[in-house]
């Protein structure tokens, strides 16, 4: 049986949910943040080098990274499913937006985060250029979900899994209004009402206001 290493608020709830979806037995392990600097607990670093959350043991296996967890549990125990498969006409679209989550859309949303907190003038030209690149995403985001429902076409896929916690959750570090985005916002309501995501949220962050809107 899977072990899932759980910090609240944290990219780990995206494990929870692929389980859930893929109907998996696990075992969920709760850590809590420094009450101080909200950093992830030692408990974290005796368990993998990397120190934050996720991390699974499956037998022998310690694992960290959400990203690679999430290929490894698809690989060994999905049996296919939550992905497309190379002949797949959306298989392309499927590789794109499982990269871009953590390789463009979670970091450029990070970089914001960081600009806020120092403070910059609003005309700084960094600040407004990375800003920019964010607003970009958006909106790609935005056209894409006006055409399909979720980002690799008509079905949930480890994908859309992969990017929610970042329009989402990720909001909590870096408040963002999802306002000029309808159907980004639809989009989070067809997860919403998922019983597996449901599910998963109440196990990981139970009494946590989901910002779904």
């Amino acid at each position: 049986m899977l072990t899932i290493h759980h910090l609240g608020k944290s990219q780990s709830e995206r494990i929870l949910w692929l389980c859930e979806e893929l109907g998996l037995d696990y075992e969920l392990v709760h850590h809590v943040r420094d009450p101080v600097t909200g950093l992830a607990p030692p408990s974290l670093v005796a368990l993998h080098p990397m120190g934050t959350a996720p991390v699974i043991e499956d037998g022998e296996i310690v694992l960290a990274e959400s990203g690679a967890i999430m290929e490894y549990i698809i690989g060994k125990h999905g049996g296919g499913r939550l992905t497309h498969a190379p002949t797949h006409p959306d298989y392309a679209q499927y590789v794109f937006w499982w990269h871009y989550a953590n390789g463009n859309f979670q970091p450029a949303m990070g970089r914001n985060m960081v600009m806020n907190r120092l403070n910059l003038p609003a005309d700084n030209p960094i600040a407004a250029r990375i800003r920019s690149r964010l607003l970009d995403a958006f909106t790609m985001m935005e056209t894409r979900l006006g055409n399909t429902p979720f980002l690799a076409g008509e079905s949930l896929t480890a994908a859309d899994i992969m990017m929610v916690f970042s329009l989402t959750t990720m909001r909590y570090f870096f408040p963002f209004d999802l306002a000029p985005y309808p159907n980004v916002r639809a989009y989070l309501q067809r997860v919403a009402a998922r019983p597996t995501y449901q599910r998963a949220m109440q196990k990981g962050d139970p009494g946590m206001k989901l910002l779904l809107d």
